[in-house]
């Protein structure tokens, strides 16, 4: 499991969670210093793109094209897969993959309950964050303009897909989509952590952060929660996206401390037919900088749909965003991480959504995206990711 350079430095606040949890003001363990959120990502090394465009052309996969591009940046060629079909051949392209929302609960040893299924009242307004999840622009119909461009009224991740690809799909009109669809949402889970291998943190933000390992989580994902995913309609055709309510995890985590502290979220794929998957904090506790209820599952989302195997190649690029050295492949949420889309209201809640930086950022101009001289979905971008990073 390869991980992402960290940045986003932020002295980090924590999240009330459950007011059922007495437990927590006697559990917790003070923040002594500045953590770092960050994100990050899985690298299937087990199977090629050609196998995983033949899992997707067999339907043991979720639905998956091939691009392939000659970078202006280095001059070299360059080919991966992006969830749904190519944006480079034009036509009717619309793909729906079923996805499953899974709300974990989270039981820390000392006795501290992190539940997205509860209304907190403390950090949320009163608000279930499950609910709120569900009703967010990630799953919900929104009118969405990128760069001055309409691009219709879709979820997030599919209109940044159209964004970034405006050139080569806004001629077939209202054809290309990929949608998050249909959405169901399972009964929450309930992660009861190993001692020693997380605890509830505190400090005077807003009471309390979870923080657990990130491997023995993730081996409780693929070993526990994919299954479950499986035996209840899911399974490798499906795009399982796993919520916790301000938790998140340390690489790896020190007993007592919060060293090596935050990921905020990771996308991930595994086995053969390939099972692919996210993670994502769902953050009310406000102590990090550019990160707010589900701007990090935006993240993940749309890195999941750009880069669903975690190793589509790109000339290197860095010193940016979260990357403080040099990254080789099209992440498109890690040059932008705790830049924010300007917010959406729906359901009388502000949501926010991370920017996002587009296909020919990493891959070199001219844009083919949304604008003029755009190469993000908010404008910030105005150039490509420049020479190749050293």
């Amino acid at each position: 499991m390869k991980r992402a350079v960290l940045s986003l430095l932020s002295v980090v606040a924590a999240g009330l969670v459950s007011l059922a949890s007495p437990a927590f003001a006697q559990d917790a363990i003070p923040i002594t210093q500045p953590l770092r959120g960050y994100y990050t990502y899985g690298k299937h090394s087990g199977v090629s793109a050609e196998a995983a465009l033949s899992g997707a052309a067999a339907a043991t996969t979720v639905p998956m094209g091939l691009y392939a591009v000659t970078s202006s940046r280095d001059d070299n060629r360059y080919s991966g897969v992006i969830v749904g079909r190519s944006p480079f051949f034009h036509g009717s392209r619309t793909i729906s993959v079923p996805t499953f929302i899974v709300p974990v609960k989270v039981h820390m040893p000392g006795g501290a309950v992190f539940d997205p299924g509860v209304a907190d009242s403390s950090c949320l307004g009163g608000k279930v964050p499950t609910t709120v999840t569900q009703n967010s622009p990630l799953f919900q119909s929104v009118a969405f303009t990128m760069n001055g461009v309409s691009i219709g009224t879709t979820q997030y991740a599919d209109a940044f897909l159209r964004a970034e690809f405006w050139k080569n799909v806004s001629v077939t009109g209202n054809r290309f989509h990929m949608t998050l669809s249909p959405i169901t949402t399972l009964a929450e889970q309930t992660f009861d952590v190993p001692t020693g291998e997380g605890a509830s943190f505190n400090d005077e933000e807003c009471d309390n952060l979870g923080i657990i390992d990130y491997n023995t989580w993730d081996s409780y994902v693929q070993g526990t929660l994919i299954p479950f995913v499986a035996a209840h309609g899911g399974g490798t055709t499906s795009f399982p996206l796993f919520v916790l309510y301000n938790v998140v995890m340390a690489d790896p985590y020190v007993s007592g401390t919060s060293d090596n502290c935050c990921i905020l979220g990771y996308h991930n794929s595994f086995a053969s037919p390939v099972q692919t998957y996210g993670v994502a904090d769902f953050d009310s506790n406000g102590g990090f900088t550019g990160v707010a209820d589900v701007s990090g599952m935006s993240h993940e989302v749309n890195e999941w749909v750009n880069d669903p195997l975690g190793n589509n190649p790109t000339p290197a690029w860095g010193h940016i965003g979260q990357v403080s050295g040099c990254q080789g492949n099209f992440e498109v949420g890690d040059p932008l991480s705790g830049t924010l889309f300007p917010s959406v209201t729906l359901s009388s809640f502000t949501y926010h959504l991370q920017e996002l930086a587009f296909f020919s950022w990493f891959y070199g101009s001219p844009s083919i995206g949304t604008g003029t001289t755009e190469f993000s979905d908010n404008d910030t971008f105005t150039s490509d990711a420049g020479s190749v990073c050293e």
